[in-house]
């Protein structure tokens, strides 16, 4: 690759000595300039001065819209391309040097044609706009679990949202010194053509390429392409673990407090879970939850033995319809300053926010997420149904005190959940590490009709990182069972099923905030301090170990919710036998595990 032009190179090595003295970074720095050739280079310093210049010049040019500052201080408006307006997996790459390494479940192509593929679109792409380099660091700056990254791109939206869910400037390129791991990022918008979106990782080289999107989960590089795709390798390769996770804390009416981590797909309740209100009693009794994270757990081997977890972002990334103040109260009040809200409704009568969902009192008159003039009687939604929200983790209500903590939080229990009418009881624990792993491994939720017009197909997602594991599934897998063995005093694993439902398809669960009776039965496992009923699955609690004090259920319902139909699960084995063909490379544990269960299932193993 050619040197940039002279004016360019000193524009940029003026700006770039203010930061960093990392020869790696600015020889990579000089190469990506000299392709995409801009007009200015911005080097983001984490100054607030300097943050709001540009939220200032993002609003001048239409970019952002300024909400009312009584009511959202800090807030704004920003409105994608409509046809820009989700993560999009089928434009998703893992470029690794093998097409074998990338499995199954992820697209490939050979790097090097990938390489010339991407320098191609890149091409001069900055040519009349400004190049805006953005030090970022993923976790807490100087934790162990700190990683460092640099995201080059032309969009003052990238770099403001990057400022909420990172920690960004000059502390990172001070604690990343000379080192030369850091992990490279281009996002170019080009023209946003949808034939040419692509989003893509090369794991060899720790380089992530963002093409023709300016939408967050593609091009908030920090989040699901460093923190999980590329993480997962570098987990893998280093002996920790990179996970699509809330961290929660859980305190008891003795003011201890137990941590989890826990992994649900899509439309499961995850972020209603790490933001959890205690049913009103048990809050008076003195329980209460912190949260530590919403989505991503960074998880290694502590000092003293135990699984240490921490949550390497620093905001929620949010959908926003659905959330309001009896769904996720504290989600919603995390939004209410320094948040940026894209794709939702202008609500016109005082410039603030609102979506489906929100409240049960639409806008006489909005603008909607196209920006068309919407009421309640246009045909069309206000909002995107992927519509989000930007929000500082500072601002949520029940944000752990060891959020910072740069040692993170020592994990007593990991859930896995998903979304089950008929098949999975309400809780059960696995027999240990192996036979979690195995639960993972089967994991799936059946389809609600708002997502796909059918009801109740399953699809596996795995640890629900079948859209984020780096590398092939099978080899996720085994690294799960090659950390059980190295962690000498490992969590116990769970499965959650907050979806059960009655014989007239009714929620047989209340969920939301009396899932904390199921986390109250999991703790107390956890910390070997209750019995438990042995079942074909797993432990399950004995009937009256679920505090169900103040719910309108017998100890018939409860026993319903516990229940295992051994036809279902016959069948349940069957599917998971089939996936596993589909998946290749599945390590024998896992085959063991299945044979057992479906053994156990044969011989009409009752609960004891």
């Amino acid at each position: 690759m050619t040197k940039p032009e002279s004016k360019t190179a000193l524009k940029w090595m003026d700006a770039a000595s203010a930061l960093t003295k990392n020869e790696a970074v600015l020889q990579w720095m000089e190469e990506m300039a000299a392709m995409t050739q801009p007009d200015k280079i911005v080097w983001i310093t984490g100054e607030e001065e300097q943050l709001e210049a540009l939220r200032a010049q993002a609003v001048e040019e239409g970019i952002l819209i300024k909400l009312n500052e009584y009511k959202l201080p800090g807030c704004y408006l920003h409105r994608t391309d409509p046809d820009d307006v989700a993560r999009v997996e089928d434009r998703t790459f893992i470029c690794c040097e093998r097409e074998e390494d990338a499995g199954p479940t992820n697209h490939w192509m050979d790097p090097k044609e990938m390489y010339e593929k991407m320098y191609a679109l890149a091409d001069g792409a900055y040519k009349g706009r400004t190049m805006y380099v953005i030090p970022y660091s993923m976790s807490i700056i100087g934790s162990p679990f700190a990683k460092y990254g640099f995201e080059l791109t032309d969009s003052i939206y990238v770099v403001l949202n990057m400022a909420i869910m990172t920690r960004i400037g000059k502390a990172v390129c001070d604690a990343l010194g000379d080192d030369t791991g850091f992990i490279k990022g281009l996002h170019c918008q080009c023209d946003l053509d949808k034939e040419n979106k692509y989003i893509v990782h090369f794991p060899q080289d720790n380089t992530i390429i963002s093409m023709n999107s300016n939408y967050g989960g593609n091009v908030l590089q920090g989040k699901k392409c460093f923190a999980l795709r590329i993480a997962s390798n570098l987990g893998r390769q280093e002996g920790w673990m990179a996970e699509h996770m809330l961290i929660l804390g859980i305190q008891n009416p003795r003011g201890e407090i137990k941590y989890i981590s826990a992994a649900f797909p899509s439309a499961c309740g995850k972020t209603n879970l790490a933001m959890l209100i205690p049913p009103e009693g048990l809050q008076r009794w003195g329980w209460r939850v912190w949260c530590v994270g919403d989505d991503i757990a960074w998880l290694r081997i502590g000092k003293d033995g135990r699984l240490w977890a921490v949550n390497p972002e620093n905001g929620f990334f949010g959908v926003a319809p659905g959330t309001s103040m009896k769904s996720n109260p504290n989600a919603l009040i995390s939004t209410h300053k320094d948040t940026i809200f894209t794709n939702v409704a202008l609500d016109l009568s005082d410039n603030t926010v609102w979506w489906e969902g929100l409240n049960k009192t639409p806008p006489a008159r909005a603008i909607d997420w196209r920006g068309r003039p919407w009421t309640p009687q246009s045909p069309e939604k206000a909002a995107h149904p992927n519509s989000r929200f930007t929000a500082p983790a500072r601002n949520c209500p029940c944000l752990s005190p060891e959020f910072d903590n740069p040692e993170g939080v020592p994990i007593s229990a990991i859930i896995f959940g998903g979304r089950r009418a008929k098949t999975a009881p309400l809780v059960y624990q696995s027999f240990n590490w192996q036979h979690g792993v195995f639960v993972g491994s089967i994991m799936a939720s059946e389809t609600t009709a708002a997502a796909t017009g059918q009801v109740g197909v399953v699809r596996r997602d795995p640890m629900a990182m079948l859209p984020f594991c780096g590398y092939h599934m099978g080899d996720y897998w085994q690294h799960w069972l090659d950390m059980g063995k190295k962690i000498p005093h490992p969590p116990k694993i769970f499965n959650v099923n907050w979806f059960r439902t009655d014989d007239e398809g009714h929620f047989a669960w209340p969920g939301f905030g009396d899932n904390m009776r199921v986390l109250q039965w999991i703790i107390s496992r956890a910390d070997d301090e209750i019995g438990a009923a042995e079942t074909a699955l797993g432990y399950e609690p004995n009937t009256h170990d679920i505090d169900m004090e103040g719910l309108e259920m017998s100890m018939y319902d409860m026993r319903r919710l516990l229940s295992v139909d051994r036809d279902l699960w016959l069948q349940e084995c069957s599917d998971a036998r089939a996936y596993y063909e589909k998946i290749g490379k599945v390590p024998e544990e896992l085959y063991e595990e299945l044979d057992a269960l479906e053994m156990r299932l044969n011989r009409g193993y009752k609960r004891k």
